[in-house]
């Protein structure tokens, strides 16, 4: 036994001990803040809503001390395939998500160029005004635009006021509401991916292939963005994912109209109180949002090893 104790010391006080306990760590956290939730949601959506609290059927019953039935309910998720109010809001989720990383792309990718070619004084302010916004509530950047967009708001008395419109035109509550507002969130997460993506470039590149006689244009198309390309990948993922699943946005923004996955997802959950549907709702989407990463990951590496 002391032997074992005194194995076990050394083994601590080893470089590989501790490069085996940080390895750890993050599959501990995968674990403890993925996995498990993970699982406790997916033993719902196999439940059967009941009239109880908690509002589903038991997956394990112990009929006798020796003796465990398990029971499986697909039914939830059949359910989704067959309404297609779930296919159609799965779709439109999927399409804003889509559009709107597009628009981050279109909008981000030239304040993140402008941003890695300034100078180190300007790059600090500049990366300092993208984070910005972060300092302050979510819900009170939110609920601004909902005071530019409104009918009387200052959007529109501005227009008015210029003489460009007569009357007000409809902004808030509509889908242009919403791209407006999922861009104004999430561009910062593709900004900055694409900042770190330029700021490597190795600027001689340009020099070789002005030199060769290629345009600038040119330059940028066969040069800039294949080798940021690690960026722009890494920045649609930080977008469309969490713009997928967006709740409060559509909500305010759209007041109800826009319909997305996470606003069913709310109905279900505080509405309706029925978890397993909602569940089943949940999970549908994390496999939708999970595998093309994992396929991406699996092909991507395959290229790096080829």
């Amino acid at each position: 036994m002391i032997g074992l104790v005194h194995r076990f010391k050394q083994w601590i006080d080893s470089a590989t001990a501790w490069q085996s306990i940080i390895v750890a760590i993050p599959f501990v956290w995968l674990l403890i803040f993925f996995l498990v939730p993970f699982f406790l949601v997916l033993k719902i959506s196999l439940a059967e809503y009941v009239l109880a609290s908690p509002p589903f059927s038991a997956l394990f019953e112990v009929v006798d001390s020796t003796i465990v039935n398990v029971t499986l309910i697909f039914d939830n998720f059949i359910f989704l395939w067959e309404d297609d109010l779930y296919i159609r809001t799965y779709l439109n989720s999927v399409k804003i998500a889509a559009i709107s990383t597009v628009l981050c792309l279109l909008v981000g990718y030239p304040i993140a160029y402008a941003i890695a070619r300034s100078s180190p004084t300007a790059k600090k302010l500049l990366l300092l005004a993208v984070i910005l916004p972060f300092w302050t509530s979510f819900l009170l950047r939110v609920y601004s635009w909902m005071g530019l967009l409104a009918d009387q708001g200052t959007i529109n008395s501005l227009l008015i006021w210029i003489g460009i419109i007569d009357q007000p035109i409809r902004l808030l509550y509509t889908d242009f509401a919403v791209y407006v507002g999922i861009v104004y969130t999430y561009v910062p997460f593709m900004i900055l991916p694409l900042f770190a993506s330029i700021e490597k470039l190795d600027l001689t590149l340009y020099e070789a292939a002005a030199d060769l006689g290629s345009r600038p244009w040119n330059i940028f198309r066969t040069v800039t963005i294949p080798l940021t390309m690690p960026g722009i990948i890494a920045g649609s993922l930080l977008v469309f994912i969490p713009a997928t699943g967006e709740f409060v946005i559509p909500d305010l923004l759209g007041g109800g109209n826009v319909l997305m996955i996470g606003k069913v997802l709310y109905s279900e959950f505080n509405s309706n109180q029925d978890w397993p549907i909602a569940s089943a709702v949940a999970i549908v989407l994390l496999v939708l949002l999970v595998l093309p990463m994992m396929l991406y990951h699996k092909y991507q590496a395959r290229d790096t090893e080829g």
